[in-house]
């Protein structure tokens, strides 16, 4: 995927004129972000969010504790908004991995929305992600309007493996999605784009067995003005 303005340009001297030509957004979980202000955390039943003691230079855990169906961990960032817009182009990227693959999995741009996985299904009307809810950390790419959705080719977690995950919104025309800087798909059908404010989001719940953990590393996103 393309570099990013600031951080994949610059070589030491921030040009200032950047900022007027996108606004970005990002958290690479050096402190723990704050409930209802920065973040807004969400348990179904179970999960908790954490720092990891061990983690370098910051990883928040999203924590499913529990292996029953459905219940897990959310966040969404509540202060950053990304409309998809015509002429406008959004970029998003996470780094994450998980330690077991019965999960159900969700990262990338959804409107703000308590259960974004519900009923073993991604349930939020407008989103843009890489997703899973078959239970074997098989990813696919997800794009939804209004609850008109279509899917994508994905690719395979692999348990305790970090992954860069990665999206491009062109305009209203179409998204693509990266593993590790290499595409993997591309949907290019208008009616799947959302046209609302979309939030940076994370879920990690347990596919009824497992009590899987989603490591997140950093993530980032920018959209041109």
């Amino acid at each position: 995927m393309e570099k990013f303005g600031i951080a994949g340009y610059q070589t030491g001297v921030v040009n200032a004129s950047q900022l007027a030509d996108f606004y970005y957004d990002g958290d690479d979980f050096v402190k723990l972000p704050i409930d209802d202000e920065d973040y807004a955390f969400t348990n179904a039943t179970a999960g908790d969010m954490t720092l990891s003691a061990a983690g370098e230079n910051g990883i928040l855990l999203l924590d499913a504790v529990a292996g029953t169906v459905t219940q897990g961990a959310q966040i969404q960032r509540l202060g950053a908004s990304f409309k998809p817009k015509a002429g406008r182009v959004i970029l998003f990227e996470a780094n994450v991995s998980v330690d077991l693959l019965g999960v159900e999995f969700f990262a990338g741009l959804a409107e703000i929305d308590t259960t974004i996985i519900g009923t073993s299904a991604v349930s939020t009307a407008n989103h843009i992600a890489f997703t899973s809810i078959t239970d074997d950390g098989l990813l696919i790419t997800n794009a939804e309007k209004a609850g008109a959705g279509t899917t994508g080719v994905g690719y395979q977690l692999v348990a305790g493996t970090t992954v860069k995950l990665g999206i491009r919104v062109d305009g209203l025309d179409s998204v693509s999605f990266f593993v590790d800087d290499v595409l993997v798909s591309t949907i290019a059908t208008t009616a799947n784009i959302p046209i609302v404010g979309l939030a940076p989001s994370f879920v990690c719940q347990s596919d009824g067995t497992d009590a899987p953990i989603m490591s997140i590393d950093y993530w980032r996103c920018q959209q041109t003005r």
